[in-house]
């Protein structure tokens, strides 16, 4: 099979909007920060794959942390912006913008610890199936895999944000047509504080660790 496109659905890190959960407890810069260098963490990974990358992008980069940082790296990819109201809405829309025909491999942007190897087998996956299914912790997922972007339609009819999500994704795309799906192995989002802590102790070389690290040696100095 032809390579597919790596799709990533991105939001513009522009604290106050981003990584709200986050923010509840380490302000709201410092979770924008978290989400720009786990954006930055991710294209890094998406581009040493070799496959066509779109990213889908909205919100001002003007106005987010690392903005001009973020900018330089989405040079390489081919950017859209995200259309659509309501999150499954604009997930459909992507896939299609995207389609390059050859099937679509998307994520977002909170799955920083994300290898190559991760993304590598939901393409070995697409050879032998309809779809695959990244498993996220909570409940939704981390990577939706199409060999057909027209199933993605089904986004619009799924609960998002809900630890039944995979489940009902699962269970529209079969209905659609997609009957043979693959679950890939799962991953952690980071969608708070502890996640972030977690994710940095298991990958201290990414970005965002080091900005978790940072936070914790700051908190430590005003004590």
């Amino acid at each position: 099979m032809t390579a597919p496109t790596l799709l990533v659905v991105a939001k513009a890190p522009v604290p106050g909007f981003a990584k709200t959960r986050v923010a509840k407890t380490v302000g709201d810069h410092v979770a924008a920060d978290l989400a720009a260098t786990a954006l930055l963490d991710t294209l890094e990974t998406v581009g040493s794959v070799g496959w066509p990358v779109v990213v889908a992008l909205t919100g001002d980069l003007g106005a987010a942390v690392r903005g001009e940082e973020i900018r330089i790296a989405l040079a390489s990819f081919t950017v859209i912006e995200q259309r659509g109201n309501g999150l499954g809405e604009r997930l459909a829309s992507a896939h299609a913008d995207a389609d390059g025909g050859f099937g679509i491999v998307q994520i977002g942007m909170d799955t920083p610890q994300l290898a190559a190897v991760d993304l590598l087998a939901a393409g070995v996956a697409l050879d032998n199936h309809d779809a695959a299914v990244g498993p996220a912790e909570d409940g939704g997922w981390w990577l939706l895999a199409l060999r057909n972007a027209v199933h993605a339609k089904v986004l619009t009819t799924v609960p998002m944000s809900q630890p039944d999500t995979r489940r009902h994704t699962v269970a529209a795309l079969i209905e659609a047509g997609a009957a043979d799906v693959a679950l890939l192995g799962p991953l952690a989002d980071v969608d708070t504080w502890q996640d972030a802590l977690d994710i940095a102790a298991a990958y201290p070389q990414l970005r965002s660790s080091e900005v978790v690290r940072q936070f914790a040696q700051q908190k430590t100095a005003s004590i």
